[in-house]
């Protein structure tokens, strides 16, 4: 079989390798498609180097089995999957144990990417957001859609959409934003507080890893609110105004999850969204390549062209 490997920053190489042989509680999973995660982009590009090369990235993992082992009674060849991995999803194969996934029936499986839509999943719950809230997300990419389309499901009364992106804000609109602001040309603090009373968001979620994001937060907050980082923060120490958010009393919290029960629960809990239709990622996966154009996914992820919004590399 076939596997990526990141033979050294920004050079992928196909290496041919024997399959995984799955274990009594794995199974083998064909692999259809491999998202493209932004956590990835920087161990790619060579802003967070590694100790030794070669890396075999990949954990957006979906799919449909081929093989089972023997202890494993709740999946056979040809059901359909998402998967939840660590590394080795850029390949034709991956072993995977049989509790690390959720079924992918009815759906898609460009569109099965169980991994992220727990990662988003398990940051609103975190977030608490409650029937009623007024929310704000800043960042409208992949992620940034999905915290947006589970706040609404969670009841949130608006929610304030921020970019710098107008072809991403314009989706956020198709996706029922109250309101979109591209944070080059306008305030956002002023629209938020327009349409909250001047008070500010219950909650604001930061979907994006860079610092400018995180200078959002505390002008669009309510005092006592919610602020959630949710970017993934690599490479250089960010910084916040700590005095000033102690003052206010924001509660913050790290929309991250390392605690394995808790990310297959944010799994399976999206994973039955999306099967039974109460979530949607039609149109969000945008930019599809052939395993020997893996690099080529890696460009269009870090470099966003216009309409991007995801990535997957499809064995």
């Amino acid at each position: 079989m076939r596997i990526a490997a990141l033979v050294e920053p920004g050079r992928f190489e196909i290496e041919e390798t024997a399959a995984p042989v799955p274990t009594d509680d794995e199974v083998l999973v064909r692999v259809a498609a491999c998202g493209v995660c932004g956590s990835d982009l920087d161990i790619w590009s060579g802003t967070v180097r590694l100790d030794a090369y070669p890396w075999h990235p990949g954990h957006e993992v979906s799919g449909t089995v081929e093989l089972a082992g023997s202890a494993v009674a709740d999946l056979g060849p040809g059901d359909p999957v998402a998967t939840w991995v660590t590394a080795r999803g850029f390949a034709d194969l991956v072993a995977v144990r049989a509790g690390h996934c959720a079924r992918a029936n009815g759906v898609p499986l460009e569109l099965a990417l169980g991994e992220p839509l727990s990662c988003a999943v398990n940051a609103v719950d975190a977030a608490n957001v409650a029937v009623g809230d007024d929310v704000v997300v800043v960042g409208a990419g992949f992620m940034g859609h999905l915290v947006h389309m589970l706040a609404h499901l969670r009841g949130a009364a608006q929610v304030i959409v921020a970019d710098v992106r107008d072809d991403a804000l314009k989706r956020a609109d198709s996706l029922g934003a109250a309101a979109t602001v591209n944070v080059l040309r306008d305030d956002l603090a002023g629209v938020v507080l327009a349409r909250t009373g001047g008070v500010g968001a219950d909650v604001a979620f930061e979907v994006t890893g860079a610092q400018t994001a995180l200078d959002a937060l505390g002008p669009v907050t309510r005092t006592s609110g919610t602020i959630v980082i949710a970017g993934y923060h690599q490479g250089a120490p960010r910084s916040i105004p700590l005095g000033e958010w102690n003052w206010r009393a924001f509660h913050i919290v790290n929309g991250h999850v390392r605690d394995v029960p808790t990310i297959l629960r944010g799994l399976r809990a999206g994973m039955r969204l999306v099967t039974t239709g109460r979530l949607s990622l039609e149109g969000l996966v945008t930019h599809r390549f052939p395993l020997e154009d893996v690099g080529e996914a890696f460009r269009a992820a870090r470099e966003k062209p216009e309409g991007f919004v995801k990535a997957t590399v499809t064995p």
